[in-house]
């Protein structure tokens, strides 16, 4: 196309972004463009015509088998064997390297997942945003993107409070208050503050309160700290909602808010004109009786991820958070920031869990929810963190605990580490047999010409592409979609392309190209399975 450019054949500008894909049917070629069509209206050319220059021009590319033009103007291209076994080499030279892309480079992008209140276990709706918010950082990171993740402790107002009064009733053997928390876990947190702190059921009850309040908020966040350590899932920072308050930030956010034009006075209340920006109503900021609303902490916390550098906010909410999507995006209008460029709020859906056929509802830990370490402790990590990052977050998700804890095909986690396990056996039947892939110069990448390597090669060169649409849509479940297409193929190759000689067969140039062929697969597999947390087993 440049090259038609260039020789004044075309009169048009050269576009920055042409789309080229793989053909869902293998007669149509290894690749397809519909540039043509782009371009042709610039050009003042018919389609067609603009496709017999382009093609003409890609004929002459060294590799390039045939071009053929179909419809109005599609482009059908087609490598020769050589150009395109030579994928194989590169991605093995690559290693984890393979895939990764500078499609978000710079991009400074603060992501907030999980951030379930620090008053008991991480529950099921968490341990989803936990694998999903976990991966989607592995794939920002991997595409350029300078990522922050963060946890928002709300560990200030009525829900602490609630929590630290259900610590004390525990701990003087009296009936939790019904609007408190209930579980194994308040007894065990109960127990170990009055084991840790000497004397505290002698002191004054609001004195006991405190102590509760504290000790207990500190053993919770531990507590979330181990179980997402367990699961797999860091966090650069835990920010705590009570130094917004502590630090005066939150008065200063809404100063500056005011000073931005957005903050006014009503009925004695302070409130921030949201429905400038979409919101169904305004939002008060301070109460008429002094005090602070939650929504006032939001605005603040919105404005320090700024300050910290953030370019680009992430929300990741629970699927109850619907109503938080048009304030949060409004206090970020507010503040004088892009609400379709600065700040982004996922919304997850349910998760269920089924064993037998029938749906599971209630920990006995924690009573009345299903915890993080009960997912972990029936199904596992590998299967949990795949299976919860697989799906779109639009979507609710069924967990059923006899399928992932199968060794089947109807197990997509163990359907993908099968795949890897199964490179890794060709390797070890191969060293056994005193079998070494041959160097990368005696590497014969034309030899890979049967429709099962073509087929791939094809799909082992998707893999950048894919990576880069999973971070600039902020989707990693591609990924995980992309591998099991990718294990598919794998299968069928292995079915059908013998890579070891049998009994005393030679080795030959085959033999190599294939064991190339078969590295370059278990590498992709396993950078995809690194940027979900799953392991890539040698052996199952």
């Amino acid at each position: 196309m440049s090259a038609a450019v260039e020789a004044g054949e075309l009169t048009v500008a050269v576009p920055e972004h042409v789309t080229v894909e793989r053909p869902k049917n293998r007669d149509h070629g290894d690749y397809a463009t519909n540039v043509a069509l782009q371009l042709a209206k610039a050009a003042g050319t018919p389609p067609r015509a603009v496709a017999e220059l382009v093609a003409a021009r890609l004929r002459e590319l060294p590799g390039v088998a045939k071009v053929d033009i179909a419809g109005p103007g599609f482009l059908n291209i087609t490598l020769d064997a050589a150009t395109q076994g030579e994928l194989a080499r590169s991605i093995v030279e690559a290693g984890a390297a393979y895939g990764r892309n500078e499609a978000l480079k710079g991009l400074k992008i603060n992501l907030e997942f999980v951030s379930a209140n620090p008053t008991g276990p991480i529950h099921i709706g968490g341990v989803r945003w936990a694998a999903v918010g976990d991966s989607l950082a592995r794939v920002l990171k991997a595409t350029g993107a300078e990522v922050t993740t963060e946890y928002y402790l709300n560990d200030a107002g009525v829900q602490i409070t609630k929590f630290a009064a259900s610590l004390q009733a525990a701990a003087n053997g009296k009936p939790v208050p019904s609007d408190g928390y209930v579980g194994e876990y308040i007894v065990d947190i109960a127990k170990a503050i009055t084991d840790g702190v000497p004397g505290v059921l002698d002191l004054p009850e609001d004195e006991q309160l405190e102590v509760f309040r504290t000790e207990g908020l500190k053993l919770m966040v531990a507590e979330i700290k181990r179980s997402m350590d367990e699961f797999g899932t860091h966090f650069d920072t835990y920010f705590s909602e009570k130094s917004l308050h502590d630090s005066g930030a939150v008065e200063k956010a809404i100063e500056r808010l005011r000073e931005q034009g957005h903050v006014f006075d009503q009925d004695g209340a302070i409130w921030l004109r949201t429905t400038d920006f979409g919101d169904d109503k305004d939002r008060v900021l301070i109460k008429a009786d002094g005090e602070t609303t939650y929504f006032a902490a939001d605005a603040a916390y919105y404005l320090s991820k700024r300050d910290r550098g953030s370019e680009v906010s992430v929300y990741m909410l629970g699927a109850d958070h619907h109503g938080y999507v048009n304030r949060l995006k409004a206090i970020a209008a507010c503040a004088g920031d892009d609400m379709d460029r600065n700040i982004e709020v996922k919304i997850g859906q349910f998760v269920k869990m089924l064993r037998d056929g029938e749906e599971v509802r209630m920990s006995k830990r924690a009573g009345n929810i299903i915890t993080i370490d009960d997912v972990i402790d029936w199904i596992g990590v590998d299967a949990a963190r795949y299976t919860l990052a697989r799906s779109s977050t639009d979507s609710t998700i069924t967990l059923d605990i006899n399928v992932l804890t199968s060794q089947t095909n109807e197990n997509p986690v163990f359907y993908v580490q099968y795949a890897h396990t199964r490179m890794c056996g060709v390797q070890r039947k191969a060293n056994e047999r005193g079998i070494v892939k041959c160097a990368a110069e005696d590497f014969k990448p034309e030899l890979l010409a049967t429709e099962w390597e073509s087929d791939l090669l094809g799909h082992l060169g998707e893999f950048p592409r894919v990576l880069a649409g999973a971070g600039e849509l902020r989707e990693p479940h591609r990924v995980a979609t992309y591998l099991e297409k990718l294990a598919a193929k794998y299968h069928r190759f292995y079915d059908h392309c013998q890579i070891l000689p049998k009994g005393d067969e030679p080795v030959t140039d085959l033999t190599h190209a294939r064991l190339w062929l078969a590295d370059a697969t278990r590498t992709v597999i396993a950078n995809g399975l690194g940027l979900l947390g799953v392991s890539t087993p040698e052996r199952m």
